[in-house]
Order: structure tokens, then sequence, then C-alpha cells
């Protein structure tokens, strides 16, 4: 019988969340996934290519938040050798309710991308899902920039970046279990987790819309979670779960749209400024994970410039 990861991807799209360059050459993903902290984390290790990429940016004449980005756009170059289609870089978390600025950390992105030896087009800038990340995204994407909403962990998001013609959302499944078990909910199985229930719905309503933006699970515990979404457009997943995956022989059935939307719930429309605000604020879980996401990512931003000093 073929592995549970051959089987997985027959009926979605296998993308590797990770800065480790060996690992994600191992994993033959279609499209990988990066973040600030899998890049610092990938800073740390004994690579000696990064190393040599460190003391390259270093030497650069220029400011901190250029070396940065220099250094993201050599790991999506690198990468790019490695997957098939898109490689998600992200844009600076302390942008994330600036709009313009987060245009501009953008565009530059890709001029990097482009001035280390890869393809721009197959970049996906990765956004926080905020509202002024939204509207960035829509801006870029109306230029011809794709994009991967991240941090999403409503409906709410999910509807306003469909609505606005986004290229990928990346709601997120672990983050929303970890919430829900600190709140003192008990769930022994995917079919009842939350995180999974989460991911359904949304892909539930994009789907009954026609939206055409990509669903991407993110954000996995165990392989659990990502069995019950088997089935999703795309699923970004850690090179440990890939293993676990690949030396695995359980049976594999679509998932994902189990235990769809209410009537009520399929008839929402996406909100405009006052109540995407208000869906955020009602929702203790979203609004907490959202800021914590931002704060986490920008900590380890200021780690990483902190690496480039000259």
């Amino acid at each position: 019988m073929s592995s549970a990861l051959d089987q997985l991807r027959s009926l979605s799209t296998i993308v590797v969340d990770s800065g480790d360059l060996d690992a994600i050459a191992r994993a033959r993903p279609v499209d990988a996934t990066t973040n600030p902290s899998l890049i610092l984390k990938a800073v740390e290790s004994e690579n000696a290519v990064v190393a040599q990429w460190i003391e390259e940016v270093r030497g650069a004449t220029t400011d901190v938040d250029r070396r940065r980005w220099m250094l993201g756009a050599r790991f999506a170059s690198r990468i790019q050798d490695d997957v098939e289609r898109w490689v998600s870089l992200e844009a600076d978390a302390t942008l994330s309710f600036d709009t313009a600025a987060t245009i501009a950390c953008a565009e530059t992105l890709l001029d990097e991308v482009a001035s280390a030896g890869g393809d721009p087009r197959r970049i996906l800038i990765k956004i926080a899902a905020t509202w002024e990340g939204i509207r960035a995204a829509q801006v870029l994407e109306s230029r011809g920039i794709a994009c991967n909403l991240t941090l999403i962990f409503s409906r709410a998001q999910a509807q306003l970046c469909a609505a606005g013609g986004i290229t990928l959302i990346s709601p997120f499944v672990g983050r929303i279990s970890d919430w829900h078990r600190a709140q003192g909910a008990q769930f022994d199985n995917a079919e009842d987790d939350p995180g999974v229930a989460s991911v359904r719905g949304i892909d539930a309503w994009c789907k009954a819309h026609g939206y055409g933006t990509l669903v991407m699970g993110a954000s996995f515990r165990n392989t659990g979670q990502i069995l019950a979404l088997a089935g999703c457009d795309a699923l970004t997943i850690a090179p440990d779960l890939l293993q676990q995956l690949a030396d695995s022989e359980q049976a594999v059935e679509p998932g994902i749209q189990r235990h769809g939307l209410s009537a009520v719930e399929l008839a929402e429309t996406p909100p405009d400024a006052s109540a995407y605000a208000l869906a955020i604020a009602e929702d203790a879980m979203a609004a907490e994970k959202l800021t914590e996401g931002i704060r986490r990512f920008a900590a380890d931003q200021r780690a990483l410039e902190a690496r480039l000093q000259g």
C-alpha cells in the first residue's frame, strides 16, 4: 500500500513549511512557505550556505531592513530550485498595520529576489491578515503580485481575502486548537478539533460562493489534523510531520468537506471595515492569536536584524 503522504499528494497540494534547505530538498514539495521564525532558526543552524549568506549580507552597505530583505530573498531564490511552483516570503510583521509600507516592502522583496537570481513570479508575498494587510494584498494582486494571507483565525478574515481576489490564504489549525485547550476544552480526535472545523468552514464558504482563492491549511500539531483536511486545496506541513506521513500506511480519505456550514453561515457576506473589526473583537481566540502571531514574528524579525548588524 502507498504511504499516507503519497495518498495525500493525490488529494491536496503538499507544501513544506520550513527554512531548512536540506529538508525542503528531501521533501519534494510543490510549494514551500517560510516566515521570520523559520529563517531565524535556519540562521542559527550550522548550514554553511546560510553562514555564507549572512557574511555577504552583513557586508552590504545598506540599512538593516534591506539586509534582512536581501537574506530572505536568498532563501526564497534557493528554495525555488527544489519546488515546482511558489515560495512564500513574508513581508515585515512590524508593518502589519501599515498598508502603504507593506506594499513598498513587498515590491522591494521581489526586487531582491530578482537580484538574487530567483523568479519574482514564483513568489507569494506573505502578509498578516489584518484589515490593513488585506488591503495591501488587494493592491499587490491588482499589480500582478500574488499573495499568501497568513494568520487566518476567523471566517471574517477569509471572507474579506476571498472577496478581494487574494491568491491563497493560510488558516491556522494548531494555534486554534492550542487556544481552546488552554481554555479547558478537551478533544481526543481531529473530528472534534476546533482548528480542523475552522478550516473546513472557511473552505466550505469560499467554495460555496465560487471564489478562486486557494485555502491552505497550516500550523499543524499532528498528522491527525492534516489527514482530517485531506482534499484541502493545499496543506503546508513541517518536515517532521511529512516524515511521519511518509512512514505511515494509513488509508487516507477526503476530509475537508465533512460537517459543512449551516444555511445561515453560508449566507454570510464579506465584512466592511467596521464589521471586520467587530468580528475580530468579538472572537477572543482570533483577536488573541492574530496579535500574538504578529508579535512573535516581529520579535524574531528583530532577532534576525541583530544577527545582520555589520
